[in-house]
């Protein structure tokens, strides 16, 4: 009996998505979902700011200077492929340390999809910035960034055990603040829209939630050795 009881908390308590989270998370993902498809088909092909964006700042032109713009530059520095590289393989040794395997993988295939998303979303919107070569819509570096934090954020809530209100609060907080700083980088170095900023979070939200419930779906219904 002991035994079993073991058998049935250890998934609950290891789990890439607390299950306090999920109805929560699930209702922000679809809400987050249905912002980036709206947003795409509203900025479908376009190659301008919208209406939206210039209350923010005008795209077409940088907007910082230093030492701002030095900190615009350094937190771009963790979207790019090296920088995004060393933090998730940071964030991977953390989980492996904590012995959370499925928030390891989450690390992985959470940014990973987020990124392959925003990747697809560019080509089947066709938005553009500075040319039509640079499709903007939505913000890779900003999915990432918050797909990470949001990651991180599930990992902290399993671990302190947090309850709903907390573990939610922590997750769309560390989303908030990720997104925000890596958006605002994009923003000012001219490299998106503000909206683009915007559909990168959202896709985050609506991505990571999903792909947890994923890994967590797998692993349970892994068969287990008997011991």
């Amino acid at each position: 009996m002991v035994n079993n009881r073991h058998t049935t908390e250890r998934p609950t308590r290891s789990a890439a998505l607390p299950s306090s989270l999920r109805a929560c998370l699930a209702v922000v993902g679809a809400l987050a979902a249905l912002v980036v498809v709206v947003l795409g088909v509203a900025y479908a092909g376009d190659g301008e700011s919208g209406t939206v964006d210039r209350w923010f700042v005008r795209p077409t032109a940088d907007s910082v200077r230093p030492p701002w713009r030095h900190a615009a530059l350094a937190t771009d520095f963790w979207g790019e492929p090296a920088g995004a590289a060393l933090l998730v393989a940071a964030a991977v040794a953390g989980c492996l340390l904590l012995r959370r395997l499925r928030a390891a993988v989450l690390v992985v295939v959470g940014t990973g999809a987020t990124v392959v998303t925003t990747t697809l979303l560019k080509h089947a919107v066709g938005r553009t910035i500075h040319g039509a070569d640079n499709l903007s819509f939505p913000s890779g570096h900003t999915g990432f960034a918050t797909a990470l934090a949001l990651v991180l954020a599930l990992l902290a809530t399993g671990v302190l055990g947090l309850g709903r209100a907390a573990g939610t609060a922590l997750v769309l907080a560390a989303a908030l603040l990720a997104g925000a700083a890596m958006g605002w980088a994009q923003v000012a170095l001219s490299a998106h829209y503000p909206t683009d900023v915007l559909g990168g979070w959202c896709t985050a939200l609506a991505v990571v939630p999903a792909t947890a419930w994923l890994v967590d779906r797998a692993a349970d219904t892994r068969p287990r050795t008997p011991r």
